[in-house]
């Protein structure tokens, strides 16, 4: 495991591996032998890596950025509020950091993912993931951000793409760049609240919510529900929850699980 010399605003260790099996998993190793708060692990390839819904991710090895960062909670109530979302927004405005001509093309998409809409009659395609859990006294947020992949299995080339897709000028060295803005982002919205002069984060990650003001299909529960509610995506509520006002009604539900359907034919 190699020590990298890169800036972490939660001033702790950030560590290195060539292939983990996944990076949630070391980061749990480090965890057991009492890491500080804001450890990060990342790795060149993943063997087992895993998303939302225990579904896989894959990525090329060494193209893109995998990582998790370990939260020092002392219980349930000390963790940050609707954590994945506000990591969501910080991962979008640090893509936005890194790639200024991305500003206002990075969305996140309730409740764990990042898009990219190019726009010019381009379709919006997902760039990065978020998964959080939790044992009972530590968070671990793990974060999959394509960077420099250029192809995909065939069924996510209709769904996934990477930042150099849309930004070709990054630099070399992209992963470690976008990691440190991450983390800086990261610490803004869990460690220091908003900046001066900022607004909430519930509004700023509104102002970026993937398919606001538009019609959806959205899943509740569990994905095999069997239930589709259909209506206008109309923002987020105080803790993040999804509000969608129904076809045919006046008045907005809040849905606190569930997932948006955006791809075809599944999802």
């Amino acid at each position: 495991m190699e020590l990298l010399d890169l800036k972490n605003p939660f001033g702790a260790p950030v560590y290195h591996e060539k292939i983990v099996s996944s990076t949630m998993d070391a980061a749990r190793i480090l965890a057991g032998r009492n890491e500080s708060h804001g450890t990060v692990i990342t790795a060149d390839f993943q063997e087992a890596g895993r998303g939302r819904l225990k579904r896989p991710w894959t990525a090329e090895h060494g193209k893109n950025l995998l990582f998790t960062v370990l939260l020092c909670c002392k219980g349930h109530s000390s963790i940050p509020q609707a954590l994945t979302l506000r990591t969501g927004l910080a991962v979008s405005l640090a893509i936005e950091d890194l790639s200024p001509s991305l500003s206002g093309s990075v969305q996140v998409k309730w409740p764990n993912d990042i898009m990219i809409n190019p726009g010019r009659n381009q379709a919006a395609y997902k760039a990065a993931g978020i998964l959080s859990e939790a044992d009972g006294k530590n968070v671990f947020i793990g974060v999959g951000v394509n960077i420099a992949q250029k192809e995909f299995p065939g069924d996510l080339l209709s769904k996934a793409g990477s930042i150099i897709q849309a930004f070709p000028a990054l630099p070399e060295n992209a992963r470690f760049l976008l990691l440190e803005k991450i983390l800086f982002r990261l610490y803004l919205e869990i460690e220091n609240g908003t900046m001066p002069h900022d607004l909430p984060w519930q509004e700023r990650l509104t102002q970026r919510l993937y398919k606001k003001g538009e019609q959806v299909s959205f899943v509740p529960g569990s994905a095999d529900s069997g239930h589709v509610v259909e209506g206008l995506l109309s923002g987020l509520g105080p803790g993040g929850e999804l509000l969608i006002i129904p076809s045919g009604e006046k008045t907005a539900r809040s849905f606190v699980t569930g997932e948006l359907r955006v791809y075809d034919p599944e999802n």
